[in-house]
Protein backbone atom coordinates (compact mmCIF):
# COMPACT_ATOMS: atom_id res chain seq x y z
CA UNK A 1 0.00 0.00 0.00
CA UNK A 2 1.38 3.55 -0.92
CA UNK A 3 0.74 7.00 -0.08
CA UNK A 4 2.62 9.82 0.93
CA UNK A 5 2.69 8.98 5.00
CA UNK A 6 1.27 5.61 6.27
CA UNK A 7 0.07 5.64 10.02
CA UNK A 8 -0.12 2.16 11.25
CA UNK A 9 -2.86 2.08 14.66
CA UNK A 10 -6.02 4.44 15.14
CA UNK A 11 -5.61 5.07 18.78
CA UNK A 12 -5.85 8.82 20.10
CA UNK A 13 -1.87 8.89 19.07
CA UNK A 14 -2.60 7.41 16.03
CA UNK A 15 -5.43 9.37 14.95
CA UNK A 16 -4.01 12.99 15.84
CA UNK A 17 -0.45 12.09 13.96
CA UNK A 18 -3.08 11.19 10.49
CA UNK A 19 -5.01 14.31 11.16
CA UNK A 20 -1.98 16.30 11.43
CA UNK A 21 -0.50 14.94 8.25
CA UNK A 22 -3.50 15.55 6.08
CA UNK A 23 -3.76 19.18 7.34
CA UNK A 24 -0.36 19.57 5.71
CA UNK A 25 -1.54 18.45 2.41
CA UNK A 26 0.29 15.16 2.42
CA UNK A 27 -2.03 12.18 0.90
CA UNK A 28 -2.55 9.98 4.61
CA UNK A 29 -3.37 5.98 4.83
CA UNK A 30 -4.58 4.91 7.81
CA UNK A 31 -3.75 1.60 8.59
CA UNK A 32 -5.75 -0.57 11.64
CA UNK A 33 -5.92 -4.05 12.80
CA UNK A 34 -8.85 -4.48 14.75
CA UNK A 35 -12.38 -4.41 13.13
CA UNK A 36 -13.35 -0.86 14.45
CA UNK A 37 -11.06 2.00 14.36
CA UNK A 38 -10.40 4.26 17.83
CA UNK A 39 -8.13 2.17 20.04
CA UNK A 40 -8.41 3.39 23.24
CA UNK A 41 -11.05 5.36 22.55
CA UNK A 42 -13.68 2.75 21.51
CA UNK A 43 -17.26 2.20 22.32
CA UNK A 44 -19.01 -1.17 22.70
CA UNK A 45 -21.81 -2.85 23.88
CA UNK A 46 -20.11 -4.89 26.29
CA UNK A 47 -23.29 -6.29 28.45
CA UNK A 48 -26.73 -5.74 27.01
CA UNK A 49 -27.98 -4.23 23.96
CA UNK A 50 -28.24 -0.98 23.73
CA UNK A 51 -25.96 -0.18 26.74
CA UNK A 52 -22.83 1.71 25.33
CA UNK A 53 -19.35 0.94 27.23
CA UNK A 54 -16.26 2.71 26.70
CA UNK A 55 -13.71 -0.21 26.40
CA UNK A 56 -11.28 2.09 27.09
CA UNK A 57 -10.97 6.09 28.02
CA UNK A 58 -13.78 7.59 28.96
CA UNK A 59 -12.88 10.77 31.08
CA UNK A 60 -11.23 13.09 29.17
CA UNK A 61 -9.18 15.82 31.34
CA UNK A 62 -6.71 15.37 29.01
CA UNK A 63 -8.15 15.81 25.63
CA UNK A 64 -9.71 19.30 26.35
CA UNK A 65 -6.29 20.02 28.07
CA UNK A 66 -4.32 19.08 25.16
CA UNK A 67 -2.75 21.54 22.60
CA UNK A 68 -2.82 18.65 20.12
CA UNK A 69 -7.10 18.82 20.35
CA UNK A 70 -6.94 22.37 21.13
CA UNK A 71 -5.36 22.99 17.37
CA UNK A 72 -7.92 20.36 15.83
CA UNK A 73 -10.98 22.52 16.74
CA UNK A 74 -13.07 19.30 15.79
CA UNK A 75 -16.39 19.95 15.00
CA UNK A 76 -19.48 17.59 16.02
CA UNK A 77 -18.14 15.89 19.48
CA UNK A 78 -19.92 17.14 22.45
CA UNK A 79 -18.01 16.79 25.99
CA UNK A 80 -20.36 16.37 29.04
CA UNK A 81 -19.26 17.34 32.85
CA UNK A 82 -20.84 15.42 35.23
CA UNK A 83 -21.95 17.86 38.34
CA UNK A 84 -18.59 16.59 40.54
CA UNK A 85 -15.58 15.52 38.67
CA UNK A 86 -14.49 13.32 41.35
CA UNK A 87 -15.30 12.02 44.77
CA UNK A 88 -13.55 9.97 47.67
CA UNK A 89 -15.57 7.92 49.99
CA UNK A 90 -14.14 6.79 53.21
CA UNK A 91 -15.24 5.08 55.89
CA UNK A 92 -17.59 6.69 58.36
CA UNK A 93 -16.81 10.37 57.09
CA UNK A 94 -18.35 12.32 54.14
CA UNK A 95 -16.89 11.47 51.19
CA UNK A 96 -14.44 14.06 49.81
CA UNK A 97 -15.15 15.88 46.84
CA UNK A 98 -13.17 17.63 43.62
CA UNK A 99 -15.20 20.57 42.16
CA UNK A 100 -14.19 22.71 39.36
CA UNK A 101 -14.02 25.67 41.86
CA UNK A 102 -10.39 24.87 44.06
CA UNK A 103 -11.98 26.66 46.71
CA UNK A 104 -15.11 24.99 46.83
CA UNK A 105 -13.13 21.39 47.20
CA UNK A 106 -10.44 23.43 49.77
CA UNK A 107 -13.78 23.67 51.71
CA UNK A 108 -14.14 20.18 52.47
CA UNK A 109 -10.59 19.15 53.45
CA UNK A 110 -10.74 21.95 56.71
CA UNK A 111 -7.16 22.26 57.90
CA UNK A 112 -5.95 21.35 55.00
CA UNK A 113 -7.67 23.77 52.35
CA UNK A 114 -4.61 25.77 52.53
CA UNK A 115 -2.23 23.03 51.29
CA UNK A 116 -4.87 22.07 48.56
CA UNK A 117 -4.89 25.99 47.56
CA UNK A 118 -0.91 25.67 47.29
CA UNK A 119 -0.33 23.23 45.84
CA UNK A 120 -3.28 21.41 43.54
CA UNK A 121 -4.76 25.29 43.52
CA UNK A 122 -1.56 26.25 42.51
CA UNK A 123 -1.18 24.69 39.18
CA UNK A 124 -5.12 25.16 38.33
CA UNK A 125 -3.90 29.21 38.55
CA UNK A 126 -1.31 28.36 36.29
CA UNK A 127 -3.60 26.85 33.78
CA UNK A 128 -3.24 25.39 30.54
CA UNK A 129 0.38 26.98 29.58
CA UNK A 130 1.62 25.03 32.74
CA UNK A 131 -0.23 21.89 31.49
CA UNK A 132 1.49 23.19 27.52
CA UNK A 133 4.59 22.99 29.46
CA UNK A 134 4.27 19.71 30.95
CA UNK A 135 2.78 17.95 28.15
CA UNK A 136 5.47 19.03 25.96
CA UNK A 137 8.63 17.77 28.65
CA UNK A 138 11.18 18.27 25.28
CA UNK A 139 9.28 21.01 24.15
CA UNK A 140 8.95 23.00 21.83
CA UNK A 141 8.22 25.65 25.71
CA UNK A 142 5.98 28.92 25.74
CA UNK A 143 8.50 31.55 26.39
CA UNK A 144 7.23 33.49 29.25
CA UNK A 145 9.11 33.44 32.51
CA UNK A 146 6.04 33.26 34.65
CA UNK A 147 5.01 29.85 33.08
CA UNK A 148 8.82 28.56 33.88
CA UNK A 149 8.74 29.76 37.53
CA UNK A 150 5.41 28.31 38.13
CA UNK A 151 6.58 25.11 36.48
CA UNK A 152 9.40 25.06 38.59
CA UNK A 153 7.22 25.29 41.56
CA UNK A 154 5.12 22.83 40.72
CA UNK A 155 8.17 20.86 40.34
CA UNK A 156 9.78 20.68 43.50
CA UNK A 157 5.92 19.13 44.93
CA UNK A 158 5.77 16.96 42.13
CA UNK A 159 9.00 15.45 42.24
CA UNK A 160 8.03 13.61 45.49
CA UNK A 161 6.70 10.26 45.87
CA UNK A 162 2.88 10.87 46.82
CA UNK A 163 3.34 9.30 50.59
CA UNK A 164 5.98 11.96 51.28
CA UNK A 165 4.05 14.92 50.11
CA UNK A 166 0.91 13.55 51.86
CA UNK A 167 2.15 12.71 55.38
CA UNK A 168 4.36 16.30 55.36
CA UNK A 169 2.23 19.08 53.79
CA UNK A 170 -1.00 17.49 54.95
CA UNK A 171 -2.78 16.85 58.34
CA UNK A 172 -5.86 15.69 57.55
CA UNK A 173 -7.17 11.95 56.57
CA UNK A 174 -9.06 13.07 53.99
CA UNK A 175 -6.77 15.37 52.88
CA UNK A 176 -4.01 12.29 52.60
CA UNK A 177 -6.69 10.10 50.97
CA UNK A 178 -7.90 12.60 48.06
CA UNK A 179 -3.86 13.14 46.56
CA UNK A 180 -3.18 9.33 46.99
CA UNK A 181 -6.33 8.56 44.76
CA UNK A 182 -5.12 10.75 42.43
CA UNK A 183 -1.89 9.97 42.79
CA UNK A 184 -2.75 6.01 42.15
CA UNK A 185 -3.82 6.72 38.76
CA UNK A 186 0.02 6.53 37.97
CA UNK A 187 -0.15 2.63 38.43
CA UNK A 188 2.93 3.19 40.73
CA UNK A 189 4.28 2.29 43.84
CA UNK A 190 2.93 5.47 45.58
CA UNK A 191 6.37 5.81 47.50
CA UNK A 192 8.11 6.07 43.96
CA UNK A 193 9.44 9.39 42.87
CA UNK A 194 6.98 11.69 40.68
CA UNK A 195 3.57 10.26 42.20
CA UNK A 196 2.98 13.21 43.92
CA UNK A 197 3.35 15.21 40.37
CA UNK A 198 0.69 13.07 38.80
CA UNK A 199 -1.89 13.37 41.29
CA UNK A 200 -1.80 17.12 41.46
CA UNK A 201 -1.16 17.55 37.59
CA UNK A 202 -4.82 15.41 37.31
CA UNK A 203 -6.36 17.41 40.05
CA UNK A 204 -5.42 20.91 38.54
CA UNK A 205 -6.59 19.59 35.43
CA UNK A 206 -10.27 19.19 37.24
CA UNK A 207 -10.31 22.68 38.13
CA UNK A 208 -9.11 23.69 35.13
CA UNK A 209 -11.01 21.80 32.25
CA UNK A 210 -13.05 19.36 34.18
CA UNK A 211 -13.09 15.57 34.05
CA UNK A 212 -16.03 15.29 30.95
CA UNK A 213 -17.17 12.52 29.05
CA UNK A 214 -17.67 12.33 25.23
CA UNK A 215 -21.92 12.62 25.11
CA UNK A 216 -22.89 9.03 23.41
CA UNK A 217 -19.52 7.23 24.06
CA UNK A 218 -15.60 7.77 23.17
CA UNK A 219 -16.01 6.12 19.98
CA UNK A 220 -17.70 9.53 18.93
CA UNK A 221 -14.20 11.25 19.44
CA UNK A 222 -12.01 8.64 17.38
CA UNK A 223 -14.92 8.55 14.71
CA UNK A 224 -15.12 12.85 14.42
CA UNK A 225 -11.10 12.28 13.88
CA UNK A 226 -11.47 9.05 11.17
CA UNK A 227 -14.08 11.78 9.25
CA UNK A 228 -11.70 14.66 9.89
CA UNK A 229 -9.39 12.51 7.75
CA UNK A 230 -11.52 11.46 5.40
CA UNK A 231 -12.80 15.11 4.81
CA UNK A 232 -9.03 15.89 3.90
CA UNK A 233 -8.50 13.31 1.04
CA UNK A 234 -7.09 10.37 3.47
CA UNK A 235 -7.91 6.67 3.43
CA UNK A 236 -8.68 4.69 6.60
CA UNK A 237 -9.01 1.13 6.26
CA UNK A 238 -9.67 -1.05 9.45
CA UNK A 239 -9.29 -4.76 9.47
CA UNK A 240 -5.80 -4.66 8.24
CA UNK A 241 -2.84 -5.80 10.57
CA UNK A 242 0.61 -4.17 9.49
CA UNK A 243 3.26 -7.28 10.28
CA UNK A 244 6.54 -5.86 8.92
CA UNK A 245 7.27 -2.32 7.76
CA UNK A 246 8.50 -3.99 4.34
CA UNK A 247 4.69 -4.35 3.59
CA UNK A 248 4.38 -0.06 3.76
CA UNK A 249 5.28 1.87 0.67
CA UNK A 250 5.46 5.63 1.88
CA UNK A 251 8.30 7.60 2.37
CA UNK A 252 6.78 8.81 5.83
CA UNK A 253 5.65 5.70 8.26
CA UNK A 254 4.41 7.10 11.88
CA UNK A 255 3.81 3.93 13.99
CA UNK A 256 1.09 4.03 16.82
CA UNK A 257 2.85 0.84 18.55
CA UNK A 258 4.71 0.09 21.60
CA UNK A 259 8.32 -0.47 21.44
CA UNK A 260 7.52 -4.30 21.81
CA UNK A 261 6.00 -4.59 18.19
CA UNK A 262 7.91 -2.32 16.47
CA UNK A 263 10.97 -4.83 17.59
CA UNK A 264 8.85 -7.61 15.97
CA UNK A 265 8.00 -5.15 12.74
CA UNK A 266 10.97 -3.99 11.98
CA UNK A 267 15.09 -4.72 11.24
CA UNK A 268 16.55 -2.21 13.56
CA UNK A 269 20.51 -1.28 13.83
CA UNK A 270 21.66 -3.48 16.99
CA UNK A 271 22.64 -0.34 19.34
CA UNK A 272 18.78 0.92 19.05
CA UNK A 273 17.56 -2.40 19.73
CA UNK A 274 19.22 -3.10 23.04
CA UNK A 275 17.97 0.04 24.06
CA UNK A 276 14.38 -0.66 23.02
CA UNK A 277 14.74 -4.09 24.11
CA UNK A 278 15.00 -2.36 27.98
CA UNK A 279 11.34 -0.81 27.61
CA UNK A 280 9.56 -1.88 30.83
CA UNK A 281 6.08 -2.34 30.65
CA UNK A 282 4.20 -1.65 33.83
CA UNK A 283 1.51 -3.33 35.68
CA UNK A 284 -2.10 -4.68 34.21
CA UNK A 285 -5.37 -3.49 35.02
CA UNK A 286 -8.51 -5.96 35.65
CA UNK A 287 -11.76 -3.74 34.22
CA UNK A 288 -14.90 -4.74 34.91
CA UNK A 289 -18.30 -3.16 33.03
CA UNK A 290 -21.79 -3.48 34.51
CA UNK A 291 -25.39 -2.54 33.24
CA UNK A 292 -27.38 -1.79 36.42
CA UNK A 293 -31.32 -0.99 37.03
CA UNK A 294 -30.48 1.98 38.37
CA UNK A 295 -27.65 4.38 39.75
CA UNK A 296 -25.14 2.86 42.66
CA UNK A 297 -26.35 3.37 46.16
CA UNK A 298 -23.72 5.24 47.88
CA UNK A 299 -23.83 5.11 51.28
CA UNK A 300 -22.98 9.40 51.20
CA UNK A 301 -25.29 10.30 48.39
CA UNK A 302 -23.09 13.40 47.26
CA UNK A 303 -21.25 10.61 45.51
CA UNK A 304 -23.93 10.02 43.03
CA UNK A 305 -22.82 13.60 41.00
CA UNK A 306 -19.26 12.52 40.61
CA UNK A 307 -18.25 10.76 37.31
CA UNK A 308 -15.02 9.42 38.71
CA UNK A 309 -14.89 7.66 41.87
CA UNK A 310 -11.82 6.83 43.83
CA UNK A 311 -12.28 3.62 46.16
CA UNK A 312 -9.66 2.34 48.55
CA UNK A 313 -10.18 4.45 51.49
CA UNK A 314 -7.08 6.18 53.57
CA UNK A 315 -3.73 6.84 51.73
CA UNK A 316 -2.47 4.38 54.06
CA UNK A 317 -4.72 1.75 52.84
CA UNK A 318 -3.98 2.67 48.76
CA UNK A 319 -0.39 2.74 49.41
CA UNK A 320 -0.29 -0.30 50.67
CA UNK A 321 -2.34 -1.40 47.81
CA UNK A 322 -0.06 -0.22 45.19
CA UNK A 323 2.85 -1.59 47.16
CA UNK A 324 1.68 -4.93 46.87
CA UNK A 325 0.77 -4.34 43.17
CA UNK A 326 3.89 -3.10 42.25
CA UNK A 327 5.51 -5.94 44.00
CA UNK A 328 3.74 -8.37 41.92
CA UNK A 329 1.31 -9.32 44.35
CA UNK A 330 -2.71 -8.97 44.23
CA UNK A 331 -3.78 -6.57 46.98
CA UNK A 332 -7.07 -8.34 48.92
CA UNK A 333 -8.46 -4.64 49.14
CA UNK A 334 -7.18 -2.91 46.17
CA UNK A 335 -7.35 0.56 44.91
CA UNK A 336 -10.38 0.69 42.73
CA UNK A 337 -10.96 3.65 40.11
CA UNK A 338 -14.45 3.99 38.93
CA UNK A 339 -16.32 6.14 36.42
CA UNK A 340 -20.15 6.30 36.36
CA UNK A 341 -20.16 8.00 32.62
CA UNK A 342 -24.73 8.21 33.75
CA UNK A 343 -23.65 11.20 36.07
CA UNK A 344 -22.87 13.45 32.85
CA UNK A 345 -24.19 11.69 30.05
CA UNK A 346 -27.90 10.14 30.27
CA UNK A 347 -27.66 8.85 26.11
CA UNK A 348 -25.97 5.64 26.87
CA UNK A 349 -28.61 3.87 26.97
CA UNK A 350 -28.99 3.56 30.93
CA UNK A 351 -26.80 3.72 33.61
CA UNK A 352 -23.43 1.76 32.32
CA UNK A 353 -20.52 1.62 34.79
CA UNK A 354 -17.08 0.49 34.91
CA UNK A 355 -14.15 -0.09 37.10
CA UNK A 356 -10.64 -1.53 37.40
CA UNK A 357 -7.83 -2.44 39.97
CA UNK A 358 -4.10 -2.57 39.29
CA UNK A 359 -2.94 -6.01 39.38
CA UNK A 360 0.55 -7.37 38.37
CA UNK A 361 1.48 -7.22 34.30
CA UNK A 362 0.01 -10.39 32.56
CA UNK A 363 -2.24 -11.71 35.79
CA UNK A 364 -4.59 -14.48 35.02
CA UNK A 365 -6.90 -13.88 38.67
CA UNK A 366 -10.73 -13.15 38.38
CA UNK A 367 -10.69 -9.93 40.37
CA UNK A 368 -14.46 -9.83 39.98
CA UNK A 369 -15.30 -10.44 43.85
CA UNK A 370 -12.42 -8.27 45.17
CA UNK A 371 -13.44 -5.00 42.83
CA UNK A 372 -16.95 -5.93 44.07
CA UNK A 373 -16.24 -6.26 47.54
CA UNK A 374 -14.52 -2.75 46.85
CA UNK A 375 -17.60 -1.03 45.85
CA UNK A 376 -19.98 -2.84 48.45
CA UNK A 377 -17.53 -0.98 50.80
CA UNK A 378 -18.87 2.48 50.35
CA UNK A 379 -22.36 1.77 48.32
CA UNK A 380 -24.10 -1.32 49.59
CA UNK A 381 -26.50 -3.09 48.12
CA UNK A 382 -24.63 -2.56 44.90
CA UNK A 383 -24.70 -6.10 43.24
CA UNK A 384 -28.48 -5.83 43.77
CA UNK A 385 -27.98 -3.46 40.95
CA UNK A 386 -26.44 -5.51 38.60
CA UNK A 387 -27.97 -6.52 35.69
CA UNK A 388 -25.36 -7.85 33.30
CA UNK A 389 -21.23 -7.65 33.78
CA UNK A 390 -18.30 -7.98 31.68
CA UNK A 391 -14.55 -8.41 32.66
CA UNK A 392 -11.56 -8.47 30.87
CA UNK A 393 -8.08 -9.45 32.46
CA UNK A 394 -4.82 -8.40 30.50
CA UNK A 395 -4.51 -10.90 28.58
CA UNK A 396 -8.35 -10.37 27.37
CA UNK A 397 -7.13 -6.50 27.29
CA UNK A 398 -4.06 -7.33 25.41
CA UNK A 399 -5.83 -9.42 22.75
CA UNK A 400 -8.63 -6.67 21.73
CA UNK A 401 -5.52 -3.87 21.86
CA UNK A 402 -1.89 -5.32 21.35
CA UNK A 403 -0.88 -1.89 22.77
CA UNK A 404 -1.79 -3.10 26.24
CA UNK A 405 1.26 -5.25 26.69
CA UNK A 406 0.26 -7.55 29.62
CA UNK A 407 -3.23 -5.67 30.48
CA UNK A 408 -0.33 -2.01 30.72
CA UNK A 409 -3.09 0.71 29.42
CA UNK A 410 -0.18 3.03 29.96
CA UNK A 411 2.18 1.99 26.99
CA UNK A 412 4.83 1.29 29.46
CA UNK A 413 6.02 1.65 33.48
CA UNK A 414 5.54 5.21 34.32
CA UNK A 415 8.19 5.67 36.25
CA UNK A 416 10.82 8.86 36.61
CA UNK A 417 13.68 7.30 34.53
CA UNK A 418 10.86 6.04 31.54
CA UNK A 419 9.22 9.79 32.20
CA UNK A 420 12.79 11.34 30.40
CA UNK A 421 13.83 7.86 28.50
CA UNK A 422 10.94 7.11 26.79
CA UNK A 423 10.86 4.59 25.22
CA UNK A 424 14.80 5.50 24.65
CA UNK A 425 16.94 8.68 25.78
CA UNK A 426 16.89 11.61 22.95
CA UNK A 427 15.93 14.80 22.35
CA UNK A 428 13.28 13.72 19.51
CA UNK A 429 11.98 10.03 20.84
CA UNK A 430 9.52 9.85 18.33
CA UNK A 431 12.16 9.71 15.43
CA UNK A 432 13.83 5.93 14.95
CA UNK A 433 17.16 5.80 13.38
CA UNK A 434 14.93 4.40 10.18
CA UNK A 435 14.51 6.98 7.75
CA UNK A 436 10.68 8.36 7.31
CA UNK A 437 10.22 6.11 10.43
CA UNK A 438 8.86 7.49 13.53
CA UNK A 439 6.69 6.22 16.93
CA UNK A 440 3.62 7.91 18.22
CA UNK A 441 2.07 5.81 20.90
CA UNK A 442 1.70 6.16 24.84
CA UNK A 443 5.34 4.79 24.97
CA UNK A 444 6.77 8.11 23.42
CA UNK A 445 6.49 11.55 25.60
CA UNK A 446 4.65 12.89 27.26
CA UNK A 447 2.96 8.99 28.04
CA UNK A 448 -0.41 7.64 29.04
CA UNK A 449 -3.58 9.69 28.40
CA UNK A 450 -6.02 10.63 25.63
CA UNK A 451 -4.16 13.29 24.64
CA UNK A 452 -2.89 12.60 21.07
CA UNK A 453 0.54 14.68 22.02
CA UNK A 454 2.60 12.01 20.42
CA UNK A 455 1.17 12.34 17.39
CA UNK A 456 1.25 15.37 16.97
CA UNK A 457 5.22 15.78 18.05
CA UNK A 458 5.75 13.05 15.68
CA UNK A 459 3.65 14.56 13.03
CA UNK A 460 5.61 17.76 13.59
CA UNK A 461 9.17 15.80 13.24
CA UNK A 462 7.88 14.36 9.92
CA UNK A 463 6.63 17.29 7.93
CA UNK A 464 9.99 18.99 8.68
CA UNK A 465 11.85 15.92 6.69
Amino acid sequence: MSADAIVVGSGPNGLVAAVTLARAGRKVLLLEAAEGFGGGLRSAELTLPGRVHDVGATVMAMTLASPAFRELELKGVEFAHPPVPAAHPLDGRPAVLVHRDPRRTAEGLGRDAGVWLATAGAAARAGLPLIDLLLKPLGPWPRQPMTFARAARFGLAGALPATTLALRAFRTVEGRALLAGMAAHSVLDLRSPITAGYGLLLAALAHVVGWPVVRGGSQRLADALVAELRSLGGEAVSGHRVRRLAELDAPTVVLDVTPRQFLAMADLPAGYRRRLSRYRYGPGVFKLDWALDGPVPWRDPAVAGAGTVHLGGTLEEIALSEAEMAAGRHSPRPYVLLVQPYAADPTRGGYTLWAYCHVPNGSRLDMTEVVEAQIERFAPGFRERVLARHAMGPAELEAANPNLVGGDIGGGLASLVQFVRRPVWSPAPWRTPLPGVFLCSSSTPPGPGAHGMGGLQAARLALRG
